[in-house]
């Protein structure tokens, strides 16, 4: 379905830092990079998440309304890589827990990362 996803940054070495702490929790690690782009994937078919300067030279910003989503495989993972997230400095946009107004099987837990960019990491056991 989808092969990648990217998000802007203005401080690639900050993002890959953060970024190399959750995604080794989520069970991915680099698979593509250069000076411009850092990608992480946890194997080949999978999804790769990136970060990337924008090729425009303009400043990246963030999209009103966008949402990264990060599986993870359980819920103590979703608690420890919200948690990281925060330690390394992002910012909560909602504490990791069940979210039964969606589904009695979703649980997750939303924050932005260094520049603004808003994701949940999440786990859904499907019905």
């Amino acid at each position: 379905m989808l092969g990648y996803v990217m998000v802007g940054t203005n401080d690639l070495e900050k993002a890959g830092n953060f970024y190399d702490a959750l995604m080794t929790e989520l069970g991915a690690k680099r698979n593509m990079q250069s000076d411009g782009f850092i990608a992480w994937s946890s194997g080949e078919g999978t999804t790769s998440f990136s970060v990337v300067k924008p090729t425009d030279g303009n400043p990246a910003t963030v999209g009103n309304g966008t949402m990264m989503a990060l599986f993870a495989p359980d819920t103590a993972t979703v608690d420890k890589v919200h948690a990281l997230a925060l330690e390394m400095g992002g910012t909560c946009e909602g504490p990791a827990g069940p979210r039964p107004e969606f589904s009695p099987d979703f649980y997750a837990g939303y924050f932005r990362d260094l520049d603004g960019n808003k994701l949940n990491v999440f786990n859904f056991k499907m019905p």
